[in-house]
C-alpha cells in the first residue's frame, strides 16, 4: 500500500508518501493548474497498488476528491484542530505539514472525519443558495425602505403590499434615485420568483424523507430547518447524546476552567453557521406558537438576557429534534415518552 500525506492548497499541494511494501519514500510539490498533480495520481493508478491519501478538511478540493474517487483511491479527511494539536515543533511549513499527516496515517493516529455523500453535499448547496438569495433580497428591501423613509413614508411591512407598492412607485424622486428604486424593485421581483422556486424544491426533497417529515411536526420547524439539520448531522447514530449535538453545532460556550474556577465565554460557533441560524429562527417561532416553549424562554430571558435565552432555546431545539430523529417519534410522542423511550427498563413512561 502507498500512503500519502497531502498538505493541500488551492493552487498546489505538498505531498509525502511511503510504500509500505518496498519502504520507498518521496516528497514532492505538485501544481494543479498545469495538470502535474492529476498526472501523478493517474501514474499511481497504473501501478495497480492500493493507495490511501490523507488531507486536512479544507475548501476548494472538490475536484481532487472526485479525481481520487474516479481512481478508486482511499481518501481520509482529518480534523484540522486535532492535527494541529499533534504538531510539536513551532516551525510550520508545507513540507512539515505533509510529513506530519503521513506520520499520523502510518501510526494509525489520523483523526478521520465523517464525510457526507455527494448527494448530501449537493442538497446542501440548494439550501445555501436559497439562504444567500434571501439575504440579497433583504439587503435590497432595506435599501428600498430607506428610500421611502427619506421621503417621509414609513409603512414597514405594509410597504410590500399592493397599496404600499403603488405608493412607493408614485414617489417623486431625483433621476438617479428613481433609477435606483426601479433597479432594486426589479431585483426584488426576480429574487422572489427564484426563491419561491427553490423553496418548492426544498419542500419536495423534504417530503421524500420520513425523518424530515417527523421533525417538521415540532412547533416552529419547517422543511428548510428540518432538511438542513438532517443533511448536516447525517445520522443520529454518530452521536451518543444530545449534549454532543449542541457541541457539534457550536451552541455550547467556550470554556477555560482550571482548579476550582470556571470560565465560560461565548458559544464556540464551531459547527454549521447555517444550521445555527435556522435553529435560532425556528426556536423563536416555537416560542411564539407553543406555550411551554414561551414559558421557558421568558424564564431564561428574565434570569439572564434575551440574546442568551435565544441561543439556549436554539440548543434545546437541536437536542429535541435529535431525540425525535433517533427514537423515530413525532413531537407528540416525544412529549409523552421523552428521550428515554425505547431504552431497557422503560415501561409506560416510568423508568
Amino acid at each position: 500500500m502507498i500512503i500519502i500525506g497531502v498538505d493541500y492548497h488551492p493552487s498546489v499541494q505538498q505531498i509525502a508518501y511511503v510504500d509500505t511494501e518496498t519502504g520507498e519514500t518521496c516528497e514532492r510539490r505538485l501544481n494543479h493548474s498545469d495538470g502535474e498533480a492529476e498526472h501523478f495520481y493517474r501514474a499511481l493508478e497504473r501501478r495497480q497498488v492500493s493507495v490511501r491519501v490523507g488531507i486536512e478538511a479544507t475548501g476548494h478540493a472538490r475536484w481532487f476528491e472526485r479525481l481520487l474517487a474516479e481512481l478508486k483511491f482511499e481518501l481520509w479527511i482529518g480534523d484540522p484542530a486535532r492535527i494541529k494539536a499533534a504538531r510539536v515543533r513551532k516551525q510550520k511549513t508545507d513540507r512539515q505539514d505533509a510529513l506530519l499527516l503521513l506520520k499520523l496515517l502510518v501510526e494509525d493516529r489520523f483523526p478521520r472525519l465523517w464525510v457526507p455523500s455527494p448527494e448530501n453535499r449537493d442538497l446542501r448547496q440548494l439550501i445555501w443558495h436559497r439562504h444567500r438569495l434571501v439575504q440579497m433580497r433583504t439587503r435590497a428591501m432595506n435599501q428600498i425602505q430607506a428610500t421611502a423613509m427619506n421621503e417621509g413614508v414609513r409603512r414597514k411591512k405594509v410597504l410590500w403590499s399592493k397599496s404600499g407598492r403603488q405608493q412607493l412607485e408614485s414617489l417623486l424622486l431625483a433621476p438617479w434615485a428613481t433609477r435606483r428604486r426601479q433597479d432594486l424593485l426589479e431585483l426584488v421581483d426576480r429574487l422572489n420568483g427564484t426563491i419561491a422556486e427553490l423553496t418548492t424544491a426544498i419542500e419536495r426533497e423534504a417530503h421524500k424523507r420520513p425523518e424530515v417529515l417527523r421533525l417538521m411536526t415540532h412547533p416552529g420547524v419547517g422543511p428548510i430547518t428540518a432538511l438542513a439539520l438532517v443533511l448536516v448531522i447525517g445520522s443520529p447514530d454518530r452521536f451518543a447524546c444530545g449534549k454532543q449535538i449542541g457541541s457539534y453545532l457550536g451552541l455550547i460556550p467556550c470554556e477555560d476552567s482550571s482548579a476550582n474556577r470556571q470560565r465560560l465565554g461565548h458559544i464556540t460557533k464551531q459547527g454549521s453557521s447555517l444550521v445555527r441560524y435556522l435553529l435560532a429562527e425556528s426556536a423563536q417561532a416555537a416560542v411564539r406558537w407553543d406555550s411551554d416553549w414561551r414559558r421557558r424562554y421568558v424564564h431564561l430571558s428574565m434570569r439572564r438576557d434575551r440574546r442568551i435565552a435565544k441561543v439556549a432555546m436554539a440548543r434545546r431545539l437541536a437536542i429535541s429534534l435529535y431525540w425525535m430523529w433517533r427514537k423515530g417519534y413525532d413531537y407528540q410522542q416525544s412529549l409523552k415518552f421523552g428521550s428515554h423511550a425505547g431504552e431497557p427498563g422503560y415501561v409506560h413512561g416510568v423508568k
